[in-house]
């Protein structure tokens, strides 16, 4: 791994769109970035926004698929701009999957003039206890609403966790584009796209079928060693609900797929 102590040397600055805050300086994205010769792929994390073009606000990842380049915007995961960015913590991944919670966001986007009655949201998630329901999704609800929920006044190794799995994620998924996948349109998956914050939290953290065999194909190793390698990371941080929610999934997983 390769630490840049001189972004001014490789990227191009600029002011966005959405810069309305006074000193506000971002990264422009046509700026050139070249690879080592001893790397595969380039992962930079900034803590600046990134936009595209002139008419571009924001983005929170951008991936050079064909030249193997990412970069990822660390700030707007900030727990701490949650509220000024409307993002919805109660049903972040896998409580994004509650029934209820989908069916307030189909509501939200209906945009007919006569919109269908409002979807009653629960605000407690129930996980009934079910000893015959081992999949994986059960496994990773069990273990979300076992887990302390972030709130504005989590202690800090909660918050900071919070971030790192967000900004995990997010970088994931840009190194996908790197080994040559595209938006996932499939399954369930974080080769998914993704607009906003807002969208960003509801994603998986784990890859589909389809692009998950790519993946293998491309690094030559097994799905096995994939997971007991994800498995070790998460268990790291035992008080993040993203961290242990994948825990849970992954070894719901293994031992459906007949793992230890």
């Amino acid at each position: 791994m390769h630490q840049c102590r001189n972004l001014d040397k490789i990227i191009s600055w600029g002011v966005s769109n959405a810069a309305k805050i006074p000193n506000y300086r971002a990264i422009r994205l046509e700026g050139q970035i070249d690879l080592p010769q001893d790397a595969y792929a380039i992962l930079l994390l900034v803590n600046h926004d990134l936009f595209e073009d002139d008419d571009d606000e924001f983005v929170c990842g951008r991936a050079y698929g064909a030249s193997r380049i990412s970069v990822i915007a660390t700030a707007r995961y900030n727990p701490a701009l949650d509220g000024i960015q409307e993002v919805e913590r109660e049903h972040a991944w896998p409580a994004s999957h509650c029934q209820s919670y989908i069916m307030k966001c189909i509501d939200a986007s209906d945009s007919t003039k006569h919109p269908k009655k409002k979807s009653k949201v629960d605000s407690d998630l129930n996980v009934q206890d079910d000893q015959n329901a081992t999949s994986p999704m059960r496994a990773a609800l069990s273990a979300y609403v076992n887990t302390p929920p972030l709130t504005n006044s989590s202690p800090q190794d909660i918050i900071t966790g919070t971030w790192l799995a967000r900004v995990c994620r997010t970088s994931s998924h840009e190194l996908g584009h790197c080994f040559g996948m595209d938006h996932c349109v499939y399954y369930a998956c974080i080769m998914q796209g993704s607009g906003t914050v807002i969208e960003d939290v509801r994603q998986p953290p784990y890859l589909c079928p389809v692009d998950l065999s790519k993946l293998l194909k491309a690094c030559g190793t097994t799905e096995e060693a994939q997971l007991e390698a994800l498995l070790v990371f998460c268990e790291r941080f035992p008080k993040v609900q993203l961290f242990m929610a994948f825990a849970a999934w992954i070894r719901a997983k293994r031992l459906i797929d007949g793992g230890a």
